[in-house]
């Protein structure tokens, strides 16, 4: 790997060049399938396993950071780990890239459902990559709770998060506060994570960036000033521009305002605030149908980059179908383009402004008692997500069930899917018992799902 020495406060350190990162950004990016659960695994794998940019503890320090904020947390991770390494510009090529695919991918097919509609070609691949991407999600699961689950009294707390979501539909900010406040209050028993075989305490054989903050990791009232009105700028300017210049009830307003709210309030993922999305999109703005806001979902489930991508969708029908003056293709990218400006802008401020902080803390013993709780519930979360994933991929319908207790989605058994199910099981084999790498594994299982189309089984 060609890479360069940089001297931060730990010494000199090796370094990714900034070329380097920006090409392992790109894969990342182009590999980020399956939602958070999905996307995290890939990263984990190819930052922390592979290049060892990052060690383990401080992959998750910054994990639980970005599962505590508003927005996808996936996405501000690879903005927080890019800024750790190459300043505000790596934190803007790693975040930037790794929506880009998503932005270009839903386009094309935003232009393509309003025009001809759903291209069965294509959604044979993405039936295909589904079904490999849940395979590397579960062997996520396996990899990370393995890594961060150092005591019985975590794995019991993991275990409780996952049933408490899952069973209970306990909000996924209550999970995490508990969560906080019984790490805080020792009433759960963590541990530090251990050192890999062969490793110093510095932790820079186990990573390249080492443990100790970079020197840009200052925060200051002064910094942190500058850094917040700049982004507040970026994000604002263009919303109240249009109220001013269109007025409140013209459509790009609206989407301009509307998905500003959301950027504030999708605490847990996209998720958390799909269903009020659609309530809102479908019945109170008619921008779009039932069904149409499914296949929406279904293109951002099935697309590289963060599931709340679903919402450049929704920007392109709203405005797609009320262009005014404008033709309704220009129109639907422009209101697809400003979904995604008021989406993801607030998750670079969230980055830039706190993550300072957040790495000068990590030397604060109560806190990281609390983070390493955050941690275990963080993989009972993962697990929930990969449980979702999976019955939504191996299954084609299913029953919502509420009692006096239980909320959840039991998936209808009669509605089992075989192929899926066969496609997964084959790339789990080729994942665990062969060691294939999530390349190969992805191109045959998105390769047999066109052949399986091309048979007419699927």
């Amino acid at each position: 790997m060609n890479e360069v020495v940089a001297v931060g406060s730990a010494g000199s350190v090796p370094y990714p060049s900034l070329r380097d990162a920006t090409r392992t950004w790109v894969r990342v990016a182009l590999l980020s399938f399956g939602g958070p659960a999905g996307q995290i695994a890939v990263m984990h794998r190819i930052i922390v396993d592979e290049k060892r940019w990052v060690s383990e503890e401080r992959f998750l320090h910054a994990l639980n950071y970005c599962m505590l904020l508003p927005g996808p947390e996936a996405q501000q991770l690879a903005t927080y780990i890019g800024w750790l390494m190459h300043r505000t510009l790596g934190g803007l090529l790693a975040g930037g890239l790794f929506i880009l695919p998503g932005i270009v991918c839903i386009m094309v097919l935003s232009y393509v459902y309003a025009l001809w509609g759903r291209v069965p070609v294509v959604t044979a691949l993405f039936f295909g990559l589904k079904a490999a991407v849940l395979a590397i999600v579960i062997e996520a699961v396996v990899r990370i709770g393995k890594r961060a689950l150092k005591s019985r009294s975590l794995v019991a707390l993991a275990a409780a998060a996952f049933v408490g979501i899952f069973f209970f539909a306990v909000p996924f900010p209550v999970t995490i506060l508990a969560a906080a406040l019984l790490g805080l209050t020792g009433l759960v028993r963590t541990i530090a994570p251990s050192h890999r075989p062969g490793e110093g305490a510095s932790g820079i054989q186990q990573s390249l960036l080492g443990e100790a903050a970079p020197e840009h990791a200052k925060a200051t009232i002064g910094r942190t000033a500058r850094v917040a009105a700049a982004w507040l700028a970026l994000w604002l300017t263009p919303v109240i521009g249009l109220l001013i210049l269109l007025g409140s009830q013209d459509v790009f307003s609206q989407i301009a305002v509307f998905f500003s709210k959301m950027a504030m309030v999708t605490f847990g993922g996209a998720y958390a605030v799909l269903a009020y999305v659609a309530q809102q999109a479908v019945q109170h703005y008619g921008w779009l149908t039932p069904k149409e806001m499914l296949d929406g979902l279904g293109m951002a489930e099935t697309t590289p980059g963060p599931l709340i991508m679903v919402l450049q969708f929704v920007g392109f029908m709203a405005a797609y179908r009320n262009p005014g003056a404008l033709s309704p293709l220009l129109a639907g990218t422009m209101g697809g383009l400003l979904a995604t400006w008021v989406t993801f802008t607030p998750c670079f401020l969230w980055i830039f402004v706190g993550a300072p902080f957040i790495e000068r803390l990590r030397n604060v013993a109560a806190l990281n008692a609390a983070l390493s709780a955050v941690t275990a519930a963080v993989v009972g979360v993962i697990l929930n997500l990969a449980l979702w994933f999976a019955i939504h991929t191996i299954f084609g319908a299913t029953v919502p069930i509420r009692t006096w207790a239980l909320a959840f989605d039991a998936p209808v058994l009669s509605s089992l899917d075989p192929w899926a199910l066969s496609l997964t099981l084959a790339s789990a084999i080729a994942i665990f018992r062969f060691n294939w790498g999530m390349i190969p594994t992805l191109a045959s299982s998105c390769g047999a799902g066109v052949v399986l189309h091309l048979l007419g089984a699927i």
